[in-house]
């Protein structure tokens, strides 16, 4: 079936930008996708229903094509699982070299390997471009697994803009030492980014209308130069991940598997820190400082 013959058409940014400042492109997404805006010259992106000038976009591709086909030079990339979305827009923008789909999985799609092998072909105009954007309305479901192979990439994305369920942006951005909602996940992102909650999005903002709130979160990457320092994120965050199998439990009963008890107790002396401390009482410097010494031991 081929695709209706649309009009160049500027979609506007999904955060909160002034009409003065320079356009940048907003690319809506769907299942199974990663979703960029930026000035940049790459852009992760794929199709899904939202809300545009006041008004429901009632067909996917239709938004994806209008999207696509707003004025701009530089190139972007789509991502996606659906096979017709993919056929659509990849034989309508079949002239260009701004544009390359991919019909993938997100959560088993190497980004990383797409992303180097598509700026390693591009001879970029200004030798000043800052790395790519994302932003993308992901599937609720798989917000964390999203996350989790995201953040990780500060060397190639400055920032990711996400549309979550309301109730995950929160416990992400706002959760609390000494909570139920602090978790592993909050200890991830604040290692690998800055989050910052932008706005609600309500229910009633999108078609088909879901029975939960969402809201948009920034994370601003961080470099690796700029990580906390600990001498193996792998060892680190396996160490974090073992602390709260056992939430409730203290670290010297929890850890017991890494070190003795009496080696961990004398660790959290040397981190100031309570000889009966538990995971959801220490923060990302409390666990970095606890691992460092532990490691040492």
């Amino acid at each position: 079936m081929a695709a209706p013959s649309l009009p160049n058409l500027f979609l506007p940014p999904i955060s909160p930008v002034s009409s003065t400042q320079s356009p940048k492109f907003y690319f809506p997404v769907s299942s199974a996708t990663a979703g960029a805006r930026r000035e940049t010259p790459f852009v992760a992106c794929s199709a899904a229903t939202v809300r545009s000038g006041g008004r429901v976009n009632p067909d996917d591709y239709h938004s994806t094509l209008r999207a696509l086909n707003s004025k701009g030079r530089m190139p972007r990339k789509s991502l996606g699982q659906d096979p017709y979305m993919a056929a659509v827009v990849d034989e309508r923008f079949a002239s260009t070299n701004r544009l390359k789909v991919l019909n993938e999985d997100f959560v088993k799609c190497h980004v990383s390997s797409h992303m180097m092998s598509l700026l390693k072909g591009m001879e970029l105009s200004d030798s000043k471009s800052q790395p790519a954007k994302v932003v993308s309305n992901i599937p609720f479901n798989i917000s964390t697994d999203v996350i989790k192979q995201l953040l990780p990439m500060g060397e190639i994305f400055s920032e990711v803009v996400l549309l979550l369920q309301e109730e995950t942006a929160l416990r992400l951005v706002e959760a609390s030492l000494r909570t139920s909602e602090y978790r592993p996940i909050n200890i991830f992102v604040n290692f690998y980014s800055d989050p910052e909650f932008k706005f609600k999005v309500p229910r009633t903002d999108f078609f088909p209308q879901p029975n939960v709130d969402a809201a948009v979160v920034s994370f601003k990457l961080k470099q690796a130069a700029d990580y906390p320092a600990v001498s193996s994120t792998k060892s680190f965050f396996s160490m974090v991940n073992s602390a709260f199998n056992g939430k409730r439990k203290m670290l010297r009963k929890s850890l017991q598997h890494i070190c003795t008890s009496l080696e961990i107790e004398r660790a959290l002396e040397y981190s100031s820190l309570p000889a009966t401390s538990r995971p959801e009482e220490l923060s990302l410097e409390d666990f970095v400082k606890l691992h460092n010494l532990i490691v040492r031991q």
